[in-house]
């Protein structure tokens, strides 16, 4: 199954009406965390290392959908922690489905199985799956052995049952470009609907601090890892932002593009910084100082991040919003992303082209504000998931 027209329709009407109505700043995903609890102790992840009592709390399911409905934003994401730990968890989907959203729920698949039934098969609803790359890669990645096997027949059964399963991976330092085109091939043989990709954020309190990936080796390792990519792949993200991980599109950080919403409140400023929250989205919006925030803002926590929540809606509007990143995103849909040696150049514009040689010894260059030859049929539009 595709990813239904009626969601890129959705979705390219929203972020064209915020555009006319003169709009600068609005959400494309809610980032919706029910919870932070999980049953896994992943080396790279900031998000479990909350004391017990924190760890144990739940939104409700009227609190979830009170956040959806004062978002206002076409999809939620739901991530954690483990939203199946959740016992309302199937409520929360249902009532956000009925509201006619496109809900994406992030899970580690280890208990998708047992609790399949819960769920009912709707062009509004996937499952997210938490695929770090192949075996070995995946366990490691989430220090348990024996998880993607889990994950991989969790996957089998739901897209057996009529869901829509789409996978999310993050790339760390060390990750080896084939091995990961290898797990590409596993997922599409799996027959998931898409993938996403995103390097990894550098959560403060995550315990492994060494694999988070600056920007210059993430360009190298999404440009290798891209190039000459196959055409049966599916990458459910925008053209741009997978040029933007290549260093081939200058895009600047959307960083209320995916607001945060969970135990705590609405989450300043984004879904990857902590600086305190809001009891109503309004008031995040009006008094978070967003200049503060981005790579050009000269933020230190910013300075490494190419996150897919943060940089994705920047793709997004610059996809619906200008005529060259639209011109730009039908290309790479049309005929793929040139690579390096391509004498074709994407068109000018304030989110310029960036075709630097890998072996560059200049800087990367600080992005300004908004697929290697990939299947026409690839691109799909947008899903920002974990």
């Amino acid at each position: 199954m595709g990813v239904p027209i009626s969601q890129m329709w959705t979705v390219a009407t929203y972020v064209l009406g915020k555009k006319l109505r003169g709009v600068t700043r609005y959400p494309l995903v809610l980032m919706l965390e029910p919870l932070f609890r999980c049953n896994l102790a992943c080396a790279g992840c900031g998000k479990i290392q909350y004391p017990g009592d924190i760890l144990r709390k739940n939104l409700s399911v009227e609190d979830c959908l009170r956040a959806v409905d004062e978002c206002g934003a076409p999809m939620v994401a739901i991530p954690g922690g483990e939203p199946l730990l959740h016992p309302q968890i199937d409520e929360i989907v249902a009532g956000i489905v009925a509201r006619k959203k496109y809900v994406y729920m992030c899970t580690n698949a280890l208990l998708l199985e047992k609790h399949l039934h819960r769920f009912q098969p709707s062009k509004y609803f996937s499952f997210s799956v938490h695929m770090d790359g192949l075996r070995e890669e995946h366990d490691h990645a989430v220090c348990r052995e024996g998880t993607y096997d889990i994950a991989e027949r969790a996957i089998r059964a739901a897209i057996a049952a009529g869901f829509r399963v789409t996978t999310n991976t993050t790339l760390f330092d060390g990750a080896e470009p084939e091995r990961v085109r290898q797990f590409f091939d596993a997922m599409t043989e799996l027959g998931v609907e898409g993938m996403m990709l995103s390097p990894g954020y550098s959560y403060e309190k995550a315990p492994d601090q060494e694999h988070f990936l600056k920007r210059r080796k993430t360009v190298q390792l999404f440009r290798r890892t891209l190039e000459k990519a196959s055409r049966r792949w599916k990458f459910n993200q925008s053209p741009l932002f997978l040029m933007f991980l290549q260093g081939k599109w200058k895009l600047e950080c959307t960083p209320w593009g995916n607001p945060t919403y969970n135990i705590f409140g609405w989450q300043k400023p984004c879904y990857l910084l902590q600086e305190g929250y809001t009891q109503s989205f309004q008031e995040l919006m009006e008094s978070t100082q967003w200049e503060n925030y981005g790579c050009q803002s000269g933020n230190p926590h910013c300075s490494d991040c190419m996150v897919h929540s943060g940089y994705e809606p920047s793709a997004v509007a610059a996809t619906f919003g200008t005529l060259s990143g639209f011109l730009q995103t039908v290309r790479a849909v049309l005929f793929g992303i040139p690579d390096d040696k391509s004498s074709s150049e994407p068109p000018k514009t304030t989110g310029r082209p960036l075709l630097q040689p890998l072996d560059s010894e200049a800087p990367f260059p600080t992005p300004a504000s908004p697929r290697e030859s990939v299947s026409t049929a690839a691109y799909q539009l947008p899903i920002i998931t974990r």
